[in-house]
């Protein structure tokens, strides 16, 4: 046992009153004991000791008079009684505290040394021991010693800066021992020992030390930085929700990617390093499935390491239905568990996979009549498992390497230390899932896409039996309303009778042939769309959101999200935030663009109760920037271009056109007498659909054949190149492409360098001259090589070199950076995850990345065009609504449009309160963007200065406002700055620093305006010059005013008696003439 070790359990003390007394036999079996642990027999001992120990051995082995035998006993008993090493603590504290006055009692039976230590053991398993005392000890009576012990200031009192910041304390043990220095080796030997254990507290709820000393500049510095007045202790997710709301997964490769950080609790984070190859963990998934997989298998969820290996655990779903359970332990060591019973579709089903050790056990509660009572299955493996959660991440539903599982996530949670048991009678639905309930909302449509399909088979076998018989459509009306002008069929009677008018005109209409319950969506929809366009109140809201409902049940998305978005404004009809959820959810888990935006919008700032998750709204905005680029890629009549245009910008409005305006007509006359740029105007207009003009795919293919072959234009030769290689409205022309390319490239136009290079890497598969082509185009700044370069990287295709993902990772970078808006993706894609040791995640930066990108999305373009067309043609409330609707997506255009469209009102076709909510509202959201349009600025701090934000005014947040405009190279903000000045607000220092100005520079606040005034005057914009100058005369007058008060006052007097004194002396004059 070494000096410093003290048994786990302390042996029992005697009670004090026996302390000195003992008998021969105790004492006899004692020294057995020392005698049994001696090395050398009685060689080596005092010289006092020796005679006891001759006399141990005698009385031992029985050579023993019974005389001698009396001396033995009598001997021993007196040096029990005198002289046998000993130490006891006699008042012991119960808890760690300073300057304790200890009493210690202690004897030896030879010159010792007595010593006094407190051990120390932490959470995580470490000890540490201090020296507190020691002293000598001579043989003779017991002693007494009382003396002070002062433990170690981290043990005793809270951190506060000068007292350390100590680790978790387990456990705090007192021990004193008497030992022996070995002559021979110099080893101690422990021949008697106390212990006393104190109950420590925890650093928080000890005391303060009352510091006696005066402390240097820097500690009093430390103690103000280090936040010591925290009286809690950091909260640690042993219970981990990987996902809190719902997620709707359309089947692709866009899941919610998590990672964990290691615990930062010391001991958690010991017990999670040493169950990693013995896990006792469980995962716990809420899950809708709405289709079986489409490939072999799909993602529940999955973890992947470092190495983009899969990892325990790898949770799919088969093609059947089954789920598929992978474990992972050693190198080559795993195992897949396949469950034997068949997910049901369109139920809610809690999945838990617990480890426990080697064991798996897997069970499936759905709530539901189809999959009948919960089931489970119990593996034992032969080898561990392995799981590290801090290695890699783990994905929801689809990721780089697998699609996701088509329907509905709900929350998920990770048991990082324990595997709970629990029973199926106590699985309940989450209340986020009862809140939403989907399941309603699917019976209800179920029985209503019933009744609609038996009113179409209806009427179309009615149509069928008219067009036989000869009759036509207006005879076979005219003739069923006679008859039966009052019945109706059993199945119209539950729902409302304009669905059944549709039905019938579409199957008659049609001939009863080729019509469905979605072409009677179809039909819903479009005829709210009209009643829309006529709109000039809230009223008609209420009136288009039935048969939107109706054809959102018929599966249509475009009605689905238009529903949705009403719901969730709350115009004109009842604001009901979870109808609008399910309806968004139901529309993105069908990949309408415009929902998926909306609920990434939502999780990106937890808006409408939704929970905020960067990590959700990053798989929303990844899919809609995915499909915008596939999108782009396959241009049809419904998209548009998307063109941010601000309705306070009258430069901007003027260079809106369509077909029959003049500007359009001008460029087209331009492009017929050989103006290459207006013909690549043109032609990019009715390509994209840009600048109001609608998109027209077959004139834009004349006119970049125009300008490619008569022109010899490069820019048009390389549009037309890029049209007749995709087959975009024509017949691919491969050869003709190629050689118009190989004309732009040598006239020098850098994106043909590229896209000959995509022709040798897709159709000739000559890596080696693609790559060089797309070297030479990067060098020349080419956002396309850059992008064509790092895919080449990602993939290994690169000549003579292996995979990387780091080096593709700058080349997308690159690529972004030019403005390519794939790159934007795949850089967001990377931040979304990380590389281990290159890229560090960045889940934030990962959402604005994807957010940008999917903005650009054609369908988006449309809706906004939509709103600008009836700006132009003075539908003011059309035009609101519409912007309304693009601002849920969190579009910053569509937010100022709508609060600019709200703040002028013009003509009053807003009531006066709902003006104000509406612009206070979109304003707000409008400066919260990361590039926020200074007018907003502007009028929110004049919002914020009249008190229309929440009933008081602010000039502090009015000029925080100002400041935010100013520093944009908004000279208004100046302006209204220097105003607010002389209204008498003096503005913070801090505000003033980042404005550039110093409050110790202006003696006073005329000063200030002044240098306010003058910021204004000299900002470069000539139209504001004139009434800074004014502003800076004015508060140039008024300080002349206030510095020469009183000679002003004389010279007005003067000013004033001189007309007096000319009359006097005129009237003088006249007597003075009249008498000579």
């Amino acid at each position: 046992m070494s000096p410093t070790e003290f048994p786990k359990a302390p042996p029992k003390l005697q009670p004090a009153s026996h302390w000195l007394q003992g008998t021969v036999s105790y004492s006899i079996l004692t020294l057995a004991v020392r005698w049994s642990r001696m090395r050398s027999g009685c060689e080596g001992l005092p010289l006092n000791f020796f005679f006891f120990c001759q006399c141990c051995s005698t009385f031992l082995t029985g050579n023993m008079d019974m005389q001698r035998k009396y001396i033995c006993g009598l001997w021993l008993s007196v040096q029990v009684g005198f002289a046998l090493d000993s130490v006891r603590f006699a008042n012991p504290p119960l808890e760690p505290v300073a300057q304790h006055p200890l009493e210690v009692f202690y004897s030896c039976d030879a010159p010792a040394t007595v010593q006094l230590d407190c051990m120390v053991t932490f959470d995580i398993g470490d000890s540490f021991t201090s020296l507190l005392r020691r002293w000598h000890c001579l043989p003779g009576k017991p002693r007494k010693r009382t003396l002070r012990v002062s433990l170690p200031d981290w043990l005793v009192y809270r951190p506060d800066g000068i007292v350390p910041e100590s680790r978790w304390v387990l456990s705090c043990i007192l021990g004193a021992s008497v030992r022996y220095r070995h002559e021979t080796n110099g080893e101690w030997t422990v021949e008697a020992q106390d212990v006393a254990t104190l109950q420590p507290r925890s650093k928080y709820s000890r005391p303060t030390k009352r510091h006696l000393v005066c402390f240097t500049w820097g500690a009093r510095m430390l103690r103000f930085v280090q936040d010591h007045a925290k009286k809690q202790c950091p909260v640690e997710q042993e219970t981990v929700p990987l996902l809190s709301s719902i997620f709707a997964s359309t089947g692709g490769k866009f899941g919610i990617v998590k990672n964990l950080r290691p615990h930062a609790s010391d001991v958690l984070e010991h017990l999670r390093l040493q169950s990693l190859m013995f896990p006792w963990s469980m995962f716990s998934i809420w899950l809708m499935v709405t289709r079986h997989c489409q490939d072999s298998t799909c993602g529940v969820l999955h973890h992947i390491d470092p190495h983009n290996n899969y990892a325990t655990p790898a949770i799919l779903l088969t093609q059947s239905g089954l789920l598929h359970v992978q474990v992972h332990g050693g190198p080559g060591e795993s195992t897949a568990i396949l469950f034997p019973h068949r997910l049901p579709l369109s139920e809610w089903c809690q999945l838990t996979v617990a480890l426990r050790g080697r064991e798996v056990k897997i069970t499936i509660v759905c709530l539901g009549e189809e999959f009948g009572a919960a089931k489970s299955t119990e593996n034992r493996l032969r080898h561990d498992i392995r799981l590290d959660d801090t290695d890699g991440y783990f994905v929801i539903g689809g990721g780089r390497y697998v699609k996701g599982t088509q329907g509905y996530f709900g929350p998920s949670v990770y048991y990082r230390n324990r595997a709970p048991i629990q029973s199926p009678s106590e699985v309940v639905l989450p209340k986020v899932v009862r809140d939403v309930d989907l399941t309603r909302w699917m019976h209800a449509c179920r029985q209503f896409s019933l009744h609609v399909n038996q009113s179409v088979r209806f009427y179309s076998l009615l149509a069928r039996h008219s067009q036989e018989s000869g009759n036509r459509l207006g005879a076979f009306h005219s003739g069923k309303r006679k008859d039966t002008p009052n019945t109706c069929e059993l199945w119209e009677a539950t729902f409302p009778r304009y669905v059944a008018k549709i039905a019938e005109y579409l199957a008659f209409k049609r001939g009863g042939r080729g019509v469905s319950p979605e072409a009677v969506g179809r039909a819903l929809y479009s005829l709210s769309l009209r009643k829309l366009a006529t709109a000039s109140s809230e009223r008609v809201l209420a009136q288009i959101l039935p048969p939107l409902l109706k054809a959102a049940c018929l599966n249509n998305t475009a009605a689905l999200h238009m529903s949705s978005v009403l719901y969730s404004l709350g115009v004109g009809v009842d604001k009901k935030p979870n109808k609008a959820w399910l309806l968004a959810l139901l529309a993105a888990q069908k990949s309408h663009r415009l929902a998926l935006l909306q609920l990434g919008h939502l999780h990106h700032l937890g808006l409408h109760g939704v929970s905020a998750d960067e990590d959700v709204a990053y798989a929303y905005y990844a899919n809609a920037a995915k499909r915008t680029i596939a999108d782009r890629q396959n241009p049809t009549p419904k998209q548009v271009y998307v063109e941010d245009v601000y309705l306070h910008n009258d430069e901007i409005l003027g260079l809106q056109t369509n077909e029959n305006h003049h500007i359009f007509q001008w460029l087209k006359f331009q492009a017929n007498q050989g103006a290459p740029d207006a013909e690549q105007a043109v032609a990019r207009m009715l390509f994209w659909g840009q600048r109001g003009v609608s998109p027209n795919m077959k004139a834009a293919l004349r006119h970049y054949e125009r300008g490619a072959v008569r022109l010899e234009d490069p820019v048009s030769m390389y549009d037309f190149a890029i049209v007749l290689l995709q087959g975009h409205g024509v017949e691919k022309d491969i050869p003709k492409a190629i050689k118009l390319l190989k004309k732009s490239m040598d006239k020098g136009f850098v994106p043909a360098i590229s896209a000959l290079a995509w022709y040798y890497e897709r159709l000739e598969l000559n890596y080696e001259k693609a790559v060089e082509l797309w070297e030479q185009a990067d060098a020349l700044e080419s956002p396309d090589a850059a992008l064509n370069l790092g895919i080449v990287h990602s993939l290994g295709l690169y000549p003579q070199r292996p995979a990387d993902q780091y080096v593709a990772y700058k080349y997308f970078l690159k690529a972004a950076e030019r403005g390519h808006i794939r790159g934007v993706a795949e850089v967001a894609d990377v931040w979304s995850t990380g590389l281990p040791g290159r890229v560090s995640r960045r889940p934030l930066d990962a959402v604005l990345w994807a957010k940008s990108a999917a903005e650009q999305n054609g369908y988006l373009g449309r809706l906004l065009r939509q709103a600008l067309d009836a700006f132009l043609n003075n539908e003011l409330f059309v035009s609101l609504v519409y912007y309304m609707m693009a601002g849920e997506l969190g579009v910053a255009a569509a937010h100022f449009n709508a609060a600019y469209l709200c703040d002028q009102n013009e003509g009053g076709f807003l009531p006066p309160a709902f003006a104000l909510r509406c612009k206070r509202k979109y304003y707000n959201l409008s400066i919260h963007h990361q590039e926020a349009e200074p007018y907003a600025l502007l009028r929110m701090g004049d919002m914020w200065r009249e008190g229309l934000v929440d009933g008081r005014e602010s000039s502090a947040s009015a000029a925080e406002m100002y400041k935010l405009a100013a520093l944009r190279n908004e000279p208004q903000g100046w302006y209204n700055l220097g105003l607010l000045v002389e209204e008498g607000f003096r503005p913070p220092t801090a505000l003033l620093a980042e404005l550039g100005l110093s409050r110790f520079t202006f003696a006073d606040e005329h000063s200030l305006a002044t240098a306010l005034y003058q910021r204004c005057r000299d900002s470069g914009n000539s139209d504001s010059f004139l009434p800074c100058s004014l502003a800076l005369l004015s508060v140039y007058l008024r300080g002349f005013h206030k510095e020469h008060c009183a000679l002003l006052k004389l010279f007005a007097t003067v000013a004033a008696a001189a007309p007096v004194v000319l009359v006097v002396l005129g009237l003088l004059g006249r007597r003075i003439l009249a008498r000579t």
